[in-house]
């Protein structure tokens, strides 16, 4: 899940990971897609708590409003919201439909906020690792625009092991979802990168916001079940979580209970990292989806190995995969959780675009203080860059004469997305001596 759009979580890792949340937790939980090992440690310490009212508990919109409107950053196919925890400065979150709890990835806000522990737990998710330790912190308010979230429960982990905000090539401190959209009806405008939250009593639906599909919320997630997968041999109706923590357009999970093939040409592939290490399979092209009266032709998607996954024994929701960001942007899309639905408005422009994948070969880290130092972390065997002598570990310095410093990680690979047989120029460092490269864009699959 480096930051090629079509990895996830993260830009598969989002979707796949996640946690737990209250004092009473569970010893085991499924969130998102994947079980939670928690592993618990005794403490003596009690834990208190004080007497709340109804309006200081909970998410709610400031000064009374039905509505409000929030801007956001859209890099790697993500969301990316302003979040303020206490008496922070703004932080970047990002807003995730497939996680339960409110994650914070950078233990140094803890830090900094002087935040305390009252249980340690151990979590694990999708990846081919360990289990990670986390804490938990209680009562906390939580803001974005005129959102606030009052007594609100934290998970952070004591290590920032997702290293997102070298995937997105900007700072990322933590992961929100559920509850945003468990307490609104949120409306993702991505023509404006633009975030409506309304009290759903006051959301009315009407045929000219777009087609209205029925969803069902399932260990805290959104379900679609409306949706198929089309080919020569079959029409085969799909249950998929709508994730927007995932960079892909579609994550598919190939065996014969599902009944779905995989593409006769794909490409072995780090589709993104979760909480417990890296998530491997294969990236191909599917033929066609249809979803009411859309229909996308073409669709480059990712099949997860088996062994990315770890159960541990629980049993999970049936599904067949999940749809990320690739897919929604192309929408106006309204979750609806309250009444059960989404809502799709097309954007037309966005409709007509072709699904491409990294057409280089190479896989970027952004690393360094601002972020703007692009180390390559892996290259693919027989691709254009492996061609070109490019290795892991190679710096980009300059890329088709702009300098590094002056181009962002989401800018690089929509260059390596556009344009086969074009030629991308480098200007490269290995071990302190640069030189020259060029990589001759190809489709890999």
């Amino acid at each position: 899940m480096k930051c090629s759009w079509q990895k996830i979580f993260l830009l598969t890792i989002l979707p796949y990971f996640s946690y737990c949340q209250g004092v009473g937790m569970p010893e085991r939980q499924i969130i998102s897609n994947s079980t939670i090992e928690i592993q618990q440690r005794s403490t003596s310490k009690k834990v208190i708590l004080k007497p709340i009212s109804d309006e200081r508990f909970g998410f709610q919109l400031a000064k009374r409003r039905k509505i409000t409107r929030i801007p956001f950053e859209f890099q790697a196919n993500l969301i990316i919201v302003p979040i303020k925890v206490n008496n922070s400065d703004t932080l970047r979150f990002i807003l995730d439909t497939g996680v339960s709890s409110i994650l914070i990835t950078d233990p140094q806000i803890a830090k900094l906020q002087r935040m305390k522990f009252v249980r340690n737990v151990k979590i694990s998710g999708a990846g081919q690792g360990i289990d990670i330790e986390a804490g938990i912190v209680l009562d906390n308010t939580i803001t974005m625009g005129d959102m606030i979230g009052y007594r609100q429960n934290l998970v952070v982990l004591k290590e920032d092991v997702l290293k997102l905000s070298e995937f997105v090539g900007s700072p990322i401190h933590g992961i929100i979802g559920y509850e945003i959209f468990n307490r609104f009806t949120v409306t993702i405008d991505f023509s404006i990168n633009e975030l409506i939250l309304e009290n759903p009593e006051h959301y009315k639906y009407k045929p000219s916001k777009g087609e209205r599909f029925p969803i069902t919320i399932e260990e805290n997630k959104p379900y679609l079940s409306t949706i198929e997968l089309i080919n020569e041999k079959q029409n085969l109706p799909l249950k998929v979580i709508l994730d927007t923590g995932a960079g892909h357009a579609i994550s598919l999970d190939a065996n014969r209970n599902n009944r779905i093939p995989m593409p006769e040409k794909v490409v072995k592939a780090q589709l993104g990292r979760g909480l417990s290490g890296i998530i491997n399979g294969s990236l191909g092209r599917i033929s066609k989806l249809r979803l009411g009266k859309f229909e996308m032709k073409n669709i480059v998607a990712s099949f997860p190995d088996s062994s990315s996954y770890r159960t541990k024994g629980m049993e999970l929701t049936e599904r067949q995969g999940n749809i990320g960001c690739e897919f929604l942007r192309r929408f106006k899309v309204t979750f609806n959780y309250r009444d059960q639905y989404i809502v799709l408005k097309p954007i037309n422009r966005r409709m007509k675009e072709p699904f491409e994948h990294n057409m280089s070969g190479i896989e970027l880290m952004a690393k360094g203080n601002d972020y703007h130092e692009y180390m390559i972390d892996r290259v693919i065997e027989n691709s254009p860059a492996d061609d070109a002598g490019l290795l892991q570990g190679d710096q980009v310095m300059f890329i088709n004469n702009k300098s590094s410093k002056d181009i962002s990680i989401s800018e690089i690979y929509k260059l390596f997305q556009k344009g086969e047989g074009k030629n991308v120029n480098l200007i490269m460092n290995r071990e302190g001596k640069l030189f020259f490269a060029t990589i001759n864009l190809r489709r890999l699959i």
